[in-house]
């Protein structure tokens, strides 16, 4: 036997793989949307039976050999899952559940694009009735979050936000150093979560901003625990314009490299350039993007804690079955 038959015997080609993944999803409806660029395939499984894996979320997200996609979410009823379950007692309205993956398969903890495309999916398949003004709550891997619907598009309350290093951050401004392609040296950055890990480094000028090589993921010194985004932040100048702060970045996500926008990149971007502006800086940000603009506000909830609110537009664009 040639060694190329052994080959063909032994190994399946990339192809083959993702075929094989997809084919478990062969015959379910799915949907495709995005939140100014940042794109999502979305299907619906309320009783569990199609459980997603890496595999199977990197094949769907294939740009090439699959449905093309920043991640892929899967709309489950919260009862069918212990995760759903522990967060239909805190909150009973929470009928369904974001279960997210990023495009290599990794899962997230949330996405703040991810969850407006995902109420507007409920929405458009009839899952959920919803009116502008109203709102939903989402159960997620990170809380419950609760999605506004506008006229518009969706505004979601992503919950608090924290410094990841609160001492050092209080004391130095930053707490680590980030390297990436195109930049001379290493920049400091801030470690911020906003339901999950952001680094945020403030650049000087557009030519930086536009000049950033983020086909190859920055580094973070010291390494999070579990990755992070890195997001490049530009503050405009003057930065505020009646009452209205305004940044423009790139992001690079963990498990999908650069994208064309991160709801809670913009979030942490703004909280980061935020707290550098000090105490007179305002509570509504304008973060441009490369797909668009997205509106990040600081309120405070009933609870007194600080929470960020993400609003733009989310839409689902098209719809179709795997084959």
């Amino acid at each position: 036997m040639t060694n190329s038959a052994q080959y063909g015997e032994q190994h399946t080609s990339p192809a083959d793989q993702e075929a094989d993944a997809l084919s478990r999803l062969s015959g379910v409806k799915f949907a495709k949307g995005h939140g100014i660029g940042n794109d999502f395939v979305l299907f619906e499984d309320a009783e569990e039976k199609r459980p997603v894996d890496a595999a199977l979320a990197a094949a769907v997200c294939d740009r090439h050999r699959g449905l093309g996609a920043d991640g892929l979410i899967r709309a489950v009823r919260s009862q069918e899952l212990p995760e759903g379950r522990e967060l239909l007692a805190q909150e009973p309205r929470a009928e369904w559940f974001m279960d997210y993956r990023n495009a290599d398969g990794s899962l997230a903890q949330m996405c703040g694009n991810g969850v407006r495309v995902f109420v507007d999916f409920l929405v458009h398949r009839g899952l959920v009735w919803l009116e502008p003004g109203e709102v939903l709550p989402v159960a997620t891997r990170s809380g419950i979050k609760n999605v506004e619907r506008l006229a518009d598009g969706y505004a979601a309350d992503l919950g608090p936000w924290r410094l990841s290093s609160p001492e050092e951050a209080e004391l130095r401004g930053v707490d680590s150093l980030v390297t990436a392609y195109a930049l001379d040296v290493a920049r400091p950055g801030l470690s911020i979560s906003t339901g999950n890990p952001h680094t945020v480094v403030a650049l000087a000028t557009q030519e930086e901003l536009v000049e950033l090589d983020l086909s190859r993921p920055p580094k973070v010194n010291p390494e999070p625990a579990e990755g992070a985004n890195v997001e490049f932040a530009l503050p405009r100048d003057p930065l505020v314009v009646d009452g209205v702060a305004a940044i423009a970045i790139r992001v690079h996500e963990r498990g999908s490299g650069e994208t064309l926008s991160c709801g809670t990149g913009a979030c942490a971007a703004a909280a980061a350039t935020r707290f550098w502006a000090g105490a007179n800086a305002p509570d509504l940000w304008d973060v441009t993007v490369p797909g668009g603009t997205l509106r990040v506000r600081f309120i405070t909830a009933p609870s007194g804690a600080e929470h960020i609110e993400l609003s733009g537009p989310a839409k689902i664009i098209a719809e179709g079955v795997v084959l």
